[in-house]
């Protein structure tokens, strides 16, 4: 998501026109011919933008990266926006060897990239997820290596099997709410998506928080729909301000952060509404655990379930609390999309659609979803066919070799097995490319296809990728989303 839109391109591009001369010289001075460069991939378009574009501002989900897989296969060369996104590294203490992005959905390549201690997030990705979810130390989704590992041990409780099974009762009264609406609407044509966004949020906010949305507040609300907006929202000179403002040192990034612009300001409204509120739900469940009462059925309850000064499995509540803002901006829009998208796809698939009716219809009571082939067929094909995060960089902390499923030929005839990479180099995980890849899902791969799933293993690979299904919709490794059961 982005934190400066066009509006904001005057103070963005003053600051990073304050480091961007030495920081660019550094990158001269130390750039070293790149390990990747014999990697084929497209011309590039453009010397400013690189294939910034083309992956940003797409006209239809995948349009280039899809073309571009048919083309060069599963591992190929990208360019970045004049090289800014490599300069950045040299705020992290990484040292860039050249301008280029590694673009990758290779099967064996994504499961040791997704595994390897030997990747980072982008330091522009951590600066984004201090300006909405505060310090690393305390955020969950741009800590250190062990940080990290301990709060996701920590949290983990909350989104077990089973403690999701005890959530089911808020997603039903969430669905009959909605439901509920869509029959009494008079149009013959509605609008899905705010409908499906405020749902979402709702179900967040009751079996995550206990909180209804009238509970949640109305400034929260809106500052959540605003941040969702803007995450939207792209424009060319979007684009060029971030390229720039990446070069920024972690430090002066976020002195950025307090200027007076209106984005910045809801984001900063955004992460103190979300702490407040996550505060205040964390002291209440305390004192009620305390007092001997039942905490249980959403997430911050069961967190909180052993009446202790700190959270069930040793955590400060402040912590906890500092989850918030990840929990609702982070789970709401992504999941609204992704159904949004698939219930397009089951329009146009009539006989489909009516044998999802009739098995949705016939139960009722407690239901086990489990119990239900087509819906769960329905879900996997729509989070195959649309991961709401198509591509996720990391960064190589250290020079490493990543393996292949296939080789690969370079521009100078050579076969090679492995890709060796330098410390700095940027990989993109290629998610949604890595699901239409037909060699792992079939010919039929770019096709809407939720049978697919109904007639054995869908994955012909034998790499174990993500925590659903073989699918990377949420990640992999140690840091797989940890809500994916939840979603």
């Amino acid at each position: 998501m982005s934190a400066f839109t066009p509006h904001n391109l005057p103070y963005s591009l003053a600051i990073a026109a304050a480091s961007l001369v030495p920081v660019f010289l550094m990158y001269v001075v130390f750039r070293r011919p790149g390990t990747i460069r014999n990697i084929p991939g497209p011309p590039s378009p453009s010397w400013i933008f690189g294939h910034t574009l083309q992956l940003i501002l797409p006209t239809r989900y995948g349009e280039h990266e899809f073309g571009w897989q048919q083309s060069y296969g599963a591992v190929y060369r990208l360019k970045d926006c004049f090289g800014v996104r490599s300069v950045e590294l040299l705020s992290s203490g990484l040292i860039p060897s050249q301008q280029d992005r590694l673009m990758v959905a290779d099967p064996a390549a994504l499961h040791y990239i997704v595994n390897s201690p030997h990747f980072k997030f982008s330091p522009m990705l951590e600066n984004l997820a201090y300006l909405l979810y505060g310090p690393k130390k305390s955020c969950f989704c741009s800590c250190t290596v062990e940080e990290h590992k301990s709060l996701r041990a920590a949290l983990n409780v909350g989104f077990t099997a089973a403690a999701v099974r005890s959530y089911h009762s808020t997603f039903e009264k969430a669905a009959s709410r909605l439901t509920e609406e869509l029959h009494n609407s008079s149009s013959t044509t509605i609008d899905i998506c705010p409908l499906l966004s405020f749902a979402t949020l709702s179900t967040i906010g009751e079996a995550v928080l206990g909180q209804s949305p009238e509970e949640l507040g109305e400034e929260l609300i809106r500052n959540n729909l605003e941040i969702v907006a803007v995450a939207a929202s792209h424009s060319r000179q979007q684009i060029l301000a971030e390229a720039i403002l990446s070069c920024l040192p972690a430090w002066l990034f976020r002195a950025a952060a307090h200027l007076p612009t209106p984005t910045l300001r809801t984001a900063r409204d955004a992460k103190r509404l979300a702490y407040e509120l996550g505060n205040r739900i964390v002291q209440e469940k305390l004192v009620a655990a305390r007092d001997g009462l039942d905490t249980d059925g959403d997430v911050f309850g069961v967190l909180c379930m052993d009446g202790s000064g700190t959270t069930k499995n040793g955590l400060p509540g402040d912590v906890v609390a500092a989850q918030t803002a990840l929990f609702l901006i982070a789970g709401q829009e992504t999941t609204a999309t992704t159904l949004v998208l698939g219930l397009r796809e089951l329009s146009r698939l009539p006989e489909f659609q009516a044998n999802l009716r009739s098995e949705i219809m016939a139960k009722t009571g407690n239901i086990a979803y489990d119990s239900m082939p087509l819906l769960n067929s329905f879900i996997k094909e729509s989070l195959r066919m649309f991961p709401i995060l198509p591509i996720d960089d990391r960064i190589a902390r250290e020079d490493t070799i990543i393996p292949l499923s296939e080789k690969i030929t370079l521009s100078t005839g050579e076969e090679i097995s492995q890709i060796v990479l330098e410390k700095g180099q940027i990989v993109s995980i290629a998610i949604a490319a890595f699901q239409r890849l037909e060699s792992r899902w079939g010919k039929d791969a770019h096709e809407f296809n939720p049978n697919r799933w109904l007639q054995g293993s869908a994955y012909k690979g034998a790499e174990a990728l993500g925590p659903y299904a073989n699918l990377l919709s949420f990640l992999g490794g140690p840091h797989s989303c940890l809500g994916w059961r939840f979603a």
